[in-house]
């Protein structure tokens, strides 16, 4: 909460609290009020009765005025009175206000020495009664009392004045006792009427504070790790480049970025990953200074801020503790993960002066550590940004190429050994570049992963071979390459299912080829989706098998129909000599045994060719039996193929320059 909310919070609450406590309080007033009035007319009206009764009653007036001895009846009616309690005292005056008999506790007596009242020769004079409510002030009174002054009247002229004082002690307490709990209901009432929206107006101001505190630190915090996210940092950074004139120092900005998160989450779910971030967050902010920041710019990337650094070799020693600090492993349920970094780092003022500026910077330093195999750090160079340029050109081609469906598809030849006959075509995406050139796919694929338009790619693709491979003849087959990232986005199965029904494509003539990558991940998701399409009658095939860590175990936890053997053992004929052709035989009869197809790629010369005929593969592929070929060439190559079976014999004269040259002139 900010300072001016809780001032103004402060005194709302404040405000409430007088306004309650006068509603209170003018609810006690108006009560007490009422009922003293109420108190004071009741004790006035029993007053005013006794006197009138008494003045009824008594018929000798006169003679008691005068001051003779009441009759018995009337001391009769005296002493029946006494016996009431509640009149204590009766009082006759005579016309001109002097007392002449009393009766109270102490019996009752004439007046041997007269006393004079006021009131009643008012009373006499006036013929009206005087009646009034008083608290006594001596000693022998009652608490609370009322006295009531009746002039008797005779044939129309006043003789005597009748005062009877009644005892509303007893008749207060009632009344204040009744009082007090019905001033209390009442004020509980009010105070629940009242308190129960306000404690309700109190809870939602809370609770909206609350709130509103929460939304301003996800504004400016990364929710899972607690540290400053992008906006926050760079404001945070635009404040300390704009004071280093005045500290007379740099500040450098480490780009972090977690090598092979994804296969942490993969792993260990997405459990495993947050708890690899937090914990990444912890130790980054433990070894930087207290001056220093640390943010969370999203998914698996950091920036840390190092503040007053003098030269490069500090900045180097900082990124170092950076680094050791994410390397070392980390417990996570009875599991270790194991993780390195990659660094870019970008210095002030030398790499630039403005936030988006350094970040960049940066960004570009990292990505040259990643490219230069990861687990290392890079500081940013000037010539990056032509990288950099060069990178958001291929980016606008690719984005462009996606929207106006400007991909071409070549197709290279396939050739079963055993019949040296064509039997199909592997189709390879190209991008055509605004000179005219060729695109290949390992310059363009990564990108085009990397801002998520490959699954869109390989749709394309997709419908496109099965579209020209329906005009072939029905013995020929297509082959297209998905990517691993095609299976993350959407169901790959539901897609080759409408382009094969779009191009009337038989599911046996299509293969599609997959890489470890892609069962190193080993989700279920992925072995369902392979299994579907193998349920589809569609080919799945091994590629690039012999590279990276070419587990034996792919090849009985999964039926391929078919594994590609790396063009890599090709070319070790010539420089192992033997030993590559030895294991090239190995793989094939280990192909024959699980009953899979294989297939040796990379093929590029003569010599290659008859070394590769002695292996005994079912298939062979490579620049010495076809290059990849636009679609307007393959019905040449089919007419060929079928004047001349044998013709992939090609003489030895076709040496690795030639091939080298036709490479080079494919774009591959």
């Amino acid at each position: 909460m900010s300072f001016l909310s809780e001032i103004s919070f402060r005194r709302g609450l404040g405000l409430l609290l007088v306004v309650l406590s006068l509603l209170l309080g003018g609810t006690w007033l108006t009560i007490s009020l009422t009922i003293d009035h109420l108190l004071n007319q009741s004790a006035m009206a029993t007053a005013r009765d006794w006197a009138t009764f008494l003045a009824a009653n008594v018929t000798d007036f006169d003679e008691i005025a005068a001051g003779e001895q009441p009759s018995a009846a009337s001391l009769a009616f005296f002493q029946a009175t006494r016996q009431a309690g509640q009149v204590f005292r009766y009082v006759i005056f005579n016309s001109e206000g002097y007392s002449q008999l009393v009766s109270d506790r102490n019996g009752i007596s004439l007046v041997n020495l007269s006393s004079f009242s006021a009131t009643a020769a008012r009373a006499a004079v006036t013929g009206l009664p005087i009646i009034d409510a008083r608290t006594a002030t001596a000693g022998g009174l009652p608490a609370y009392y009322a006295e009531a002054y009746i002039p008797v009247v005779v044939k129309g002229k006043p003789v005597a004045t009748v005062a009877a004082f009644v005892d509303q002690s007893k008749q207060r307490n009632e009344f204040y006792r009744n009082f007090v709990m019905a001033a209390a209901v009442l004020c509980l009432l009010t105070a629940l009427s009242f308190g129960v929206p306000a404690i309700a107006w109190y809870r939602r101001t809370r609770e909206k504070q609350r709130a509103d505190r929460r939304i301003r630190y996800l504004a400016q915090h990364d929710a899972l790790t607690g540290l400053i996210n992008r906006a926050s940092m760079l404001e945070k950074l635009e404040r300390a480049l704009a004071t280093l004139p005045l500290r007379g120092s740099g500040l450098a900005v480490h780009f972090i970025d977690i090598d092979r998160f994804k296969e942490v989450n993969d792993t260990l779910g997405h459990d495993g990953g947050d708890f690899l971030l937090k914990t990444v967050a912890e130790r980054l902010v433990a070894v930087s200074r207290f001056d220093d920041l640390v943010a969370r710019l999203g998914g698996d990337e950091f920036v840390a801020i190092q503040r007053d650094v003098r030269d490069k070799p500090e900045v180097e020693a900082f990124a170092s503790r950076l680094a050791a600090a994410v390397s070392t492993p980390v417990r996570f349920k009875e599991q270790e993960i194991v993780t390195t970094c990659s660094i870019g780092i970008a210095m002030a003022p030398s790499d630039g002066t403005e936030p988006e500026r350094l970040l960049k910077s940066a960004d570009l330093a990292l990505y040259r550590a990643k490219s230069d195999g990861r687990n290392c750090n890079r500081f940013f160079v000037p010539e990056m940004d032509a990288t950099l340029l060069e990178r958001l050109k291929l980016e606008r081609i690719v984005r462009e190429a996606v929207k106006n469906d400007r991909f071409e598809l070549h197709y290279q030849p396939v050739f079963e050994v055993a019949n040296h006959r064509l039997i199909g075509f592997e189709a390879l995406i190209r991008l055509p570049a605004p000179d005219g050139t060729l695109i290949p796919p390992m310059t363009f694929i990564p990108v085009a992963e990397e801002i998520r338009l490959i699954d869109k790619i390989g749709a394309w693709v997709l419908r496109e071979a099965c579209r020209i491979a329906a005009t072939w003849p029905e013995h020929l087959t297509v082959a297209v390459n998905l990517s691993p990232t095609q299976f993350e986005s959407w169901s790959i199965s539901q897609v080759v299912a409408e382009a094969l029904e779009q191009a009337g494509l038989a599911p046996h003539r299509l293969e599609l080829e997959i890489t470890e990558t892609l069962l190193l991940r080993n989700s279920e998701t992925v072995v369902d989706e392979l299994n579907r399409l193998r349920a589809m009658g569609v080919a799945i095939v091994m590629d690039d098998f012999g590279t990276g860590y070419s587990s034996l175990s792919y090849l009985w936890r999964f039926p391929f129909s078919k594994i590609k053997i790396d063009r890599s053992f090709v070319q070790g004929f010539s420089d192992a000599g033997r030993n590559a052709e030895t294991v090239v035989k190995t793989i094939v009869a280990l192909g024959r045994e699980l009953h899979m197809q294989v297939t040796v790629e990379g093929v590029e010369t003569a010599s290659q060719a008859r070394a590769i005929e002695r292996t005994d593969p079912d298939q062979v592929q490579g620049f010495f039996f076809g290059r990849p070929m636009p679609q307007s060439e393959i019905a040449a190559v089919l007419l060929k193929d079928f004047q001349d079976p044998a013709r992939w014999r090609r003489p030895a004269g076709a040496d690795r320059s030639e091939v080298g040259t036709a490479k080079r002139a494919a774009g591959t």
